[in-house]
């Protein structure tokens, strides 16, 4: 396996050594624009990247009917018998539900050497132990202690868990995500890897996905609170930025008329 396939990110543009990319620009369903790159290389495949960010969703499935996973030779899989999250427990009772993206949402993750890597995880790749250098996005520790307060949160990457595990164990120190999952937990769905809401067991109502990518939650976009890709700027503000938008956003019935109008700034 190639390395940087393991790892769920988009390009740094300041990395841009000439090698064979392709890049796109998409608004998101908030009109909020994310550039992307896609990236091509000796350790391509450690990364999962989002290949197609002109994906259409599928068609609806009835509330009750667990669409099928799709996979990349196009044969379908039969839906999981039961759904990705436990039950929620005590503390987190009533609590909404907050799905959060790792790469370029929380942190950015290179296979290069970084000076000022926050982490530096050794993951192994075909027998060999590979340095993966890690940066934390401004304000990311404020953010998720806060998010851990308000609500159920889960850590849901489309990156493998060799990588992805380990960076969590650094990154939360408060044990604010109750779940993890990783690429396996994903619907692959014309060349990207999709985060299924409507797989984790709660009402979809009470269900808030925070993103950079639309790609991974193009079955739910009228869910999502879209985010800027981070690499590594440190003057970035936007965790810091959305937690008054996320107290707000606890005290409501359903998220959708909140989300609704944070789209319609």
């Amino acid at each position: 396996m190639d390395g940087p396939a393991i790892i769920t990110q988009v390009t740094n543009p300041k990395e841009d050594e000439g090698r064979a990319r392709g890049a796109g620009e998409k608004a998101s369903q908030c009109n909020v624009s994310l550039k992307k790159q896609r990236h091509r290389g000796i350790l391509s495949s450690f990364f999962c990247c989002f290949r197609d960010y002109n994906v259409e969703a599928p068609p609806a499935s009835g509330p009750s009917v667990l669409p099928p996973l799709v996979e990349e030779n196009g044969g379908l899989q039969k839906p999981p018998a039961k759904y990705l999250l436990p039950e929620a427990t005590v503390l987190d009772y009533g609590k909404k539900c907050v799905v959060i993206d790792l790469d370029e949402t929380l942190v950015h993750s290179s296979f290069k050497p970084i000076s000022n890597a926050d982490f530096i995880v050794p993951v192994e790749i075909d027998g060999t132990i590979h340095q993966v250098y890690v940066l934390k996005r401004p304000h990311v520790d404020e953010f998720l202690q806060r998010m851990g307060q308000l609500f159920e949160c889960v850590l849901f990457t489309a990156s493998l868990a060799k990588y992805a595990d380990p960076v969590a164990d650094l990154l939360d120190r408060w044990g604010v995500f109750r779940a993890r999952l990783f690429r396996e937990s994903c619907v692959f769905h014309r060349g990207n890897y999709v985060k299924d809401l409507s797989r984790l067991g709660r009402e979809l109502s009470k269900v808030i996905i925070v993103d950079n990518s639309p790609a991974s939650y193009i079955f739910h976009p009228e869910n999502a609170v879209p985010v800027q890709s981070w690499f590594d700027d440190m003057t970035d503000t936007e965790l810091l930025d959305l937690i008054p938008f996320f107290e707000g956003l606890s005290r409501e019935d359903d998220v959708y008329s909140m989300l609704h109008r944070l789209c319609d700034r």
